[in-house]
């Protein structure tokens, strides 16, 4: 059993998904694993990771706006609003997503399925650099 470990740096442009599964890919290709799990980990509480579809645009848009709908910025609402309007609403989206994901490497292969990908989910408005740390276990 080996392992490895990467961190990526994803630059984000405010609100939204962005797709980090061709430098995940890459970088899993890189170490020449056969068979493993991979644990991908965000470093941060005001945005999170999930696996979505990676086919039809509309469907991260549709997700995006409705967390929006979902958790409104509004300080009437909130008693953590030091940070701006968009902060506790960001914490409040990343506990109802995911801060870690576990993906299985199959005959050297992320075992994603066909409309799969892997995202950033940047729940603030600014731009933000997100630290995302990739772990894998296997041989």
């Amino acid at each position: 059993m080996q392992q490895g470990t990467h961190r990526l740096e994803v630059r984000t442009r405010g609100q939204g998904l962005y797709d980090i599964t061709r430098q995940v890919g890459a970088w899993v290709d890189a170490q020449g694993f056969t068979t493993g799990l991979l644990t991908v980990f965000i470093q941060h509480t005001s945005a999170s990771l999930t696996i979505q579809e990676n086919a039809d645009p509309d469907v991260v848009h549709d997700l995006n706006q409705h967390f929006t709908r979902l958790v409104p910025e509004d300080n009437r609402l909130y008693r953590h609003t030091i940070e701006g309007p968009d902060d506790m609403p960001a914490h409040i989206r990343a506990a109802l997503t995911d801060v870690s994901l576990s993906i299985p490497l199959v005959q050297g292969t992320l075992a994603l399925g066909t409309w799969q990908g892997i995202y950033v989910f940047e729940h603030r408005t600014q731009p933000h650099t997100r630290g995302v740390v990739l772990h894998l276990l296997g041989v």
